[in-house]
């Protein structure tokens, strides 16, 4: 048997509150007039942006260098049984 209490909804989230569309609208604003204002130095950055985005996708994407742990190689392990031919057990 289930009850439900009429009085006890849970509450809106903050996003579809009233307050999150006027923090989102401002920001929307003050995003436009820092990148209107400072769009010289935005553009002036990009070239070493760019080169900042190399190493990190390097990082990021590859995971570095040398560290392949858990990876098995069926091949090490299936060349380890082989015998060579005249061996005995």
């Amino acid at each position: 048997m289930t009850h439900q209490h009429e009085g006890q909804d849970a509450p809106p989230s903050f996003w579809s509150s009233r307050y999150a569309i006027g923090l989102l609208v401002i920001g929307g604003v003050a995003a436009y007039f820092l990148l209107t204002e400072h769009l010289a130095h935005v553009v002036g950055a990009l070239p070493f942006l760019l080169l900042l985005a190399c190493p990190l996708m390097h990082v990021f994407m590859h995971g570095g260098h040398g560290h392949h742990h858990g990876h098995i190689h069926s091949e090490s392990s299936s060349n380890s049984e082989v015998r060579k031919p005249g061996e005995s057990s």
